[in-house]
């Protein structure tokens, strides 16, 4: 940078924020409806709309009322849905085999949705937590070790019915080695394509997921932690192989997981990659602003917009987040 830019008084940087005008016209980054993504929670039942005590504001629904879910994204313009089931007790087993259900709960929710016209996608998670016994994303041995190829096989599968059941993007969140060649590989030899495919490709060993777990129900069997196949919160560097490895083998979007204590891996991939670029604000970044929101610490509102534009500020191109519907509104009644 030349040295008269930085010479006081010709430049005051002042002036490009004395008033609102000045500001939005200089503002480098925008939050908009067309950067959110909204996770969406299922479970059996009838005319159930449950909110999730770890997680206020947000619901487990029964497929009869999707109907809701699909007008809220609709008429917000989200463009985009993500569902995640929460897989009764009795139909989880060491190996998840009800993932490869064609009547399972995201199967059966797909075919409802996908069954209208609709002005956004749907994307479903490929991984084995919630349909194991254990809770655990790959098949364990008897040492209680992830399998990491025999996963593969089994997640090839998932991928392959989600595809049948006409999901929009398939999202393995897993963590696995070499899932995302062998998934690309199934789904061109099954001529899908123009399937999308979103890897969390830097998916952290983080303590942000309790919340999560609650939803889908995986809390209570998960007896140990998942450090041998979930990134070091340490590392980044590592971060920048595992996307790498993934795009080379046939990923169309990559996903970091969580986002704001992440925002230097989101920054990193997008610098090196040149790619698109999703971030996970996790439940528990979530609950945390909503717990502060309630107590009064914090303007709740405020934090959030703060928070999201924190995201696009870091390079991501969309951000996975439960303030979605409530956001897309504030920010649609804006305009």
């Amino acid at each position: 940078m030349t040295s008269y830019l930085e010479e006081y008084p010709l430049s005051r940087l002042r002036r490009n924020r004395q008033s609102k005008w000045i500001r939005n016209l200089v503002s480098e980054n925008k939050l908009t409806t067309d950067d959110l993504i909204w996770p969406i929670f299922l479970c059996e039942g009838e005319n159930i709309k449950n909110e999730i005590q770890s997680m206020p504001g947000v619901y487990r629904y029964s497929i009869d009322r999707l109907s809701e879910v699909i007008d809220i994204a609709s008429d917000n313009k989200i463009n985009l849905i993500a569902l995640f089931p929460n897989t009764p007790d009795e139909l989880k087993n060491e190996n998840g085999s009800e993932s490869l259900n064609e009547k399972n709960l995201v199967c059966r929710a797909l075919d409802k949705i996908k069954n209208q016209d609709l002005s956004f996608g749907v994307m479903c998670d490929v991984a084995l937590d919630p349909y194991t016994s254990h809770g655990h994303d790959g098949l364990l041995n008897n040492k209680y070790e992830i399998l990491n190829d025999e996963t593969n096989q089994v997640l090839v599968q998932q991928s392959l019915l989600l595809a049948k059941h006409k999901a929009d993007i398939i999202a393995p969140s897993d963590m696995m080695d070499g899932r995302i060649g062998l998934i690309r590989e199934a789904l061109e030899n099954n001529d899908y394509k123009n399937m999308l495919l979103l890897s969390y490709a830097a998916k952290y060993a983080s303590n942000f997921y309790g919340p999560f777990r609650d939803a889908v129900g995986s809390h209570k069997s998960l007896k140990s932690d998942k450090k041998s196949y979930q990134m070091n919160f340490s590392n980044s560097n590592e971060a920048l192989r595992e996307a790498a490895l993934d795009i080379s083998e046939g990923a169309d979007l990559i996903m970091v997981k969580p986002g704001i204590s992440y925002l230097d891996i989101i920054s990193k991939i997008k610098n090196e990659f040149k790619f698109p670029t999703f971030a996970y604000q996790v439940s528990g970044e979530y609950s945390m602003i909503k717990a502060a929101g309630e107590k009064g610490w914090i303007d709740e509102d405020a934090v959030i917009i703060e928070q999201l534009t924190s995201f696009k500020r870091a390079g991501a191109d969309a951000i996975l987040t439960y303030f979605a519907p409530y956001i897309a509104k504030t920010l649609n009644s804006s305009k």
